[in-house]
């Protein structure tokens, strides 16, 4: 069983083209039966605007649950910085590596099943990646727990990229997509990570955090990696090369960026 991609033509009935006769009949209605009625596009947008207005937040950032928590909050907000902002973002990657620690869970699975030899990918590499975003995971818990915050609550940060994630988990764990449609989730969420570490790295600067902002950084150029890795295994499971050179050849020349 090959890895690499191969489409196959079949019936597939969504194109406008499958109907000639009955895709004209549909430009051709009469102007009463396309008629809003007065609940078009505006009237939509006007429904929209009242409930964005009148709308609660997502969510907020949970006050310090003990003693010393509130103290380090107060401490650094007397500083003139905005705990809440980076104990959101820490929240943020915290639920995104739980995410992507089971993003990893799904790819082994198929690859267990559909992983042939053609491209370079391993499952022993695949198992590598996941337990570098179990370790940000833990890293991440223990992080928002020295500044005072709780590892289990749910920020609004975390919330939204909970619910950005969705499509991703469910890519992976349909019994239908292939690998390469696999990969291809897996780098847009490795290309979110990468942003998501830069972001703390810059915050645990602006915070003076020192320590946190060495461990960021190792853990961001981990996520490089995976990215490189994962954006070449794409390119190799839909048959891409350059030329007369194989990608596996040029992932081994290139530097990754700063």
């Amino acid at each position: 069983m090959s890895t690499v991609q191969q489409e196959h033509m079949g019936m597939n009935r969504t194109g406008i083209q499958m109907s000639p006769i009955d895709s004209k009949a549909m430009q051709e209605l009469e102007p009463t039966v396309t008629s809003d009625d007065g609940v078009g596009d505006t009237a939509l947008a006007e429904l929209r605007s009242d409930y964005i207005a009148n709308a609660d937040a997502l969510g907020s950032v949970p006050l310090p649950g003990t003693l010393s928590g509130a103290v380090n909050v107060g401490m650094s907000m007397l500083k003139g910085h905005s705990p809440q902002i980076l104990l959101d973002k820490l929240g943020e990657r915290l639920a995104f590596e739980r995410t992507g620690a089971r993003l990893y869970d799904a790819l082994i699975t198929k690859c267990e099943v559909m992983l042939a030899g053609d491209i370079s990918m391993t499952i022993e590499d695949l198992e590598q990646i996941r337990a570098d975003e179990a370790r940000h995971f833990l890293m991440l818990a223990d992080a928002i727990a020295s500044l005072g915050g709780d590892p289990t609550s749910q920020t609004p940060s975390a919330d939204l990229v909970g619910v950005e994630s969705m499509g991703l988990v469910q890519v992976l764990n349909d019994p239908r997509t292939s690998i390469a449609q696999s990969l291809h989730a897996i780098v847009t969420a490795e290309l979110s990570d990468k942003a998501g570490w830069e972001t703390l790295v810059a915050l645990g600067d602006e915070h003076g955090l020192a320590d946190m902002v060495d461990s960021f950084t190792q853990a961001l150029n981990e996520e490089r990696e995976h990215l490189a890795l994962t954006q070449t295994w794409y390119e190799e499971a839909i048959g891409l090369t350059y030329g007369d050179v194989e990608l596996d050849d040029m992932a081994s020349t290139q530097e990754l960026p700063d």
